[in-house]
């Protein structure tokens, strides 16, 4: 037990000050927090314990004009012994835990409390502490293993999925894999359209590092993510007339965008959908950028692409192609024409190695660019390709498609070090690539006449320093000579922009020769109208950053305009899952063309059949908090439509305890609950219903609040709020307008029991608490 200060504090206002410069924690009750202090293995421990019960009157209950106030430093006893709360209140009071525990507890931290989970509460019960996503983890280990005391009506959010933190964009993925799973493919495309407008073009190309944090991957294969959103993807372009609609008002307002990649399309996209004129401008003769030009046939057919800038088009996006900025238009000129710039140039250029005889080489996605342009180039029988990413990779099986008898691929990184996907180099040794893994460059080796006969290579020792920064280092007396009479550099791309010219080049850029811009907005430091993103940005880096980055330049360039594109937010209502489909280890294995039918023109795999694509996302998790709330008090106050008060507001308790995960997060940093208040509920009777365990313990398996106004034998009103079954209290709207108007009788009782539970999906091994959630209600009706 860690030595800690204790402050007596005067009043609620002194205690949040002292709260607030950090590192403290608060004694209410005091049940159980010292015990916590002194046997828990704790990650923070406390400077400072601020004690709230010797602030002078901050206990009592008091009535006033209808309401009953309880401050928050009222021991439960106290609630429970009295007569001037609502019966529910007292109710809810009295069931919790032991006298000894009442005695000492208060309100202000029984609405406090954490959620209930058997996990966080029992770690000794499965060997110890476990990280859950409550506690920040990843993942909620109820959704595989114990959970008969979990949710029966979902999850709730704690911090994003581990699928969707991974994703640079933040596509929220298991939100689609949601609505697909209920058939309904439109609002699945709504949700993944709020961050990445090309889901057919990035399920086809991205490395999906969204999968590689997949929570299946800790029972099985993690789930085709990518096999998903391609489905979803030519959904959306099957219905391009849907999706990628004109805007229905135009705001006068023009946007250049220059290059037409996926950073710069995507910009484009959300800037029209607010109403704005844009036009894109790009060098090239297609709009795509590297999804046109630097990725082959088999893997992207550049139909879909087309496609889909045909779609863009559609909504009214000028596209001005075979056109330099810099040359054809000079870039300060097009920065004076419009109102708003945003700059996605990609990373074309081939860097300078400086190796012996680099003239002699190929300048990796040149070729993709002329195999793509032309679908057709020579090549010779022997060739060597440099370089370990996917880049490498595809200009190898490029190269091989093309008729190269013997295609050899030489990297720096070892085989678990190589940042090409594992699919990708799969499908490169299937078809004949051999890989050598270690070995860096020194120089092209050439016959007598000057021609290429091979490269002479240095073994790798490491590739990156202590800091994992790229600082390769060679044996260089380890060399040997690789055959090849055509060697293909892959080793990455440079971006250039000296199409800025020297002026707005010395204003806009980096001492790297980036552009230089907020890595919050991608604003430029420099020029408040020009945006940039991307390669551009950051270097050559993968297509779905670059689409993050013309997104949120987008959104920034809307509200610097006098439109607001809203932020993507969470889903509302309870995460669900498939409790069968969660259960099947195996992931999907998209149908390919056998090895013998590969050719450079057709796509090696097909896209899943809708009922394909939903049985794998019937795989998914959705990953949250499956917990249930704590505290009985909570579900009294969501009933009773009581309020919460504090040192800075008041605050529906509906709100307050349904809003977040954890109610106290609804408080500021020092912000400190002085009392509850409900209505006194004259005319109504009251009461707090809870099954649980034994009745010295305070876990609640399902507690019902209520209130209930009758007049004669029919309910006028009826207030009604479920606890133990959900994450937060669980407010029964839908069952309190049935009831209205009506005669309470078995039927009624019975009907009223099926709608409290229609929403409710038990666990594995939880089904039990629908059934008593239910009986609960249907009793409560019955015996009114």
């Amino acid at each position: 037990m860690r030595p800690f200060e204790v402050k007596n504090a005067a009043s609620f206002e002194e205690a949040g000050r002292w709260l607030a410069k950090g590192n403290a924690d608060v004694l209410a009750g005091g049940t159980d927090l010292i015990n916590v202090y002194k046997s828990a293995l704790l990650e923070e421990h406390p400077d400072t314990v601020i004690n709230l019960k010797s602030i002078p009157d901050a206990a009592g209950i008091e009535k006033k004009d209808g309401e009953v106030l309880v401050k928050s430093m009222t021991r439960l006893t106290a609630i429970a012994e009295s007569k001037e709360v609502p019966k529910a209140l007292s109710e809810a009071a009295a069931s919790v835990a032991t006298p000894l525990i009442r005695n000492l507890a208060t309100i202000g931290g029984n609405v406090c409390q954490d959620v209930r989970c058997w996990y966080y509460r029992y770690p000794h019960e499965i060997g110890g502490r476990m990280d859950c996503s409550r506690k920040g983890g990843d993942t909620c280990y109820a959704i595989h293993g114990e959970n008969r005391y979990h949710s029966v009506f979902g999850g709730m959010h704690t911090h994003g999925g581990a699928c969707q933190n991974a994703c640079p964009a933040g596509t929220d993925i298991s939100g689609y894999m949601a609505k697909i799973r209920e058939s309904d493919w439109d609002s699945a495309a709504e949700i993944i359209l709020r961050v990445n407008p090309m889901p057919m073009l990035t399920a086809r190309v991205c490395p999906h590092p969204c999968q590689d944090f997949c929570n299946q991957h800790k029972y099985g294969d993690a789930v085709a993510i990518h096999c998903v959103e391609r489905t979803l993807g030519d959904y959306i372009l099957e219905h391009k007339d849907r999706y990628y609609q004109a805007p229905q008002a135009e705001t006068g307002k023009k946007v250049a965008i220059v290059g037409a990649g996926p950073g710069g399309l995507t910009a484009a996209y959300y800037l029209r959908k607010e109403g704005h004129d844009v036009t894109v401008y790009d060098a090239h003769e297609k709009a795509g950028g590297v999804l046109q030009y630097g990725i082959p046939h088999y893997r992207l057919p550049k139909a879909i692409v087309d496609e889909f800038a045909g779609a863009l088009e559609g909504m009214g996006i000028r596209f001005v192609m075979n056109t330099k900025i810099g040359t054809d238009i000079p870039t300060e000129e097009l920065v004076d024409q419009y109102e708003q710039v945003y700059f996605g140039t990609g990373a074309w250029s081939q860097p300078i190695l400086g190796i012996n005889g680099e003239s002699l080489t190929e300048f990796g996605l040149n070729f993709l660019v002329e195999v793509n342009t032309y679908l057709k180039e020579k090549i010779s029988d022997d060739v060597l390709v440099c370089g370990g990413g996917n880049v490498a990779m595809d200009v190898a099986l490029t190269a091989k498609r093309l008729g190269a008898k013997h295609v050899t691929l030489i990297c720096l990184e070892q085989a678990d070090e190589m940042p090409a996907t594992d699919e990708e180099v799969a499908r490169a040794k299937e078809e004949g690539i051999v890989i050598h893994n270690g070995w860096g460059l020194k120089g092209v080796v050439t016959d007598a006449a000057g021609q290429v006969i091979g490269l002479e290579s240095m073994r790798c020792l490491s590739v990156f320093d202590e800091n994992h920064r790229f600082s390769p280092k060679y044996d260089q007396d380890d060399v040997i000579v690789y055959e090849a009479t055509t060697i293909l550099l892959a080793t990455g791309q440079r971006v250039d922009t000296s199409f800025l010219g020297d002026k707005l080049g010395s204003q806009l850029k980096t001492a790297r020769g980036l552009f230089d811009v907020d890595e919050e907005t991608y604003q430029s430091k420099s020029n408040a109208k020009i945006f940039a993103g991307g390669d551009a940005v950051t270097g050559p880096n993968i297509a779905i950053r670059a689409i993050r980055a013309g997104g949120v330049a987008a959104r920034n360039m809307n509200r610097r305009m006098g439109s607001s594109t809203p932020v993507p937010v969470d889903r509302e209502g309870f995460l669900h899952y498939d409790v069968k489909g969660i259960k099947n280890p195996k992931a999907v294995d998209p149908p390919e063309r056998k090895l013998e039918d590969r050719t450079l023109f057709d796509e090696d795999a097909e896209t899943l059949s809708i009922e394909a694509a939903a049985g794998e996302a019937s795989r998914c998790m959705n990953c949250g908090c499956y917990s249930v709330n704590a505290s009985d008090i909570a579900n009294v106050l969501v009933a009773l439509d009581g309020t919460l008060v504090t040192t800075k507001k008041e605050i529906a308790a509906r709100d307050f305890f349904t809003t977040k995960l954890k109610a106290y997060d609804m408080l500021s940093p020092g912000e400190l609950i002085t009392g509850i208040r409900v209505p006194e509920m004259e005319g109504y009777e009251t009461g707090y219903l809870k099954d649980r365990l034994r009745p010295s313990i305070d876990f609640a398996l399902t507690g019902l609040a209520y209130a209930v106004r009758k007049e004669g034998d029919v309910i006028a009103d009826i207030k009604l709020a479920f606890g133990g079954v959900a994450p937060v209290p669980v407010r029964l709207t839908e069952v309190e307008e049935f009831l209205k108007g009506r005669k309470p009788d078995a039927e009624i009782a019975a009907a009223a029991g099926e709608l409290s539970v229609k929403n409710a999906i038990a666990m594995e091994k939880n089904s039990y608490k629908i059934v008593g959630a239910k009986t609960m209600m249907e009793r409560l009706i019955a015996s009114l």
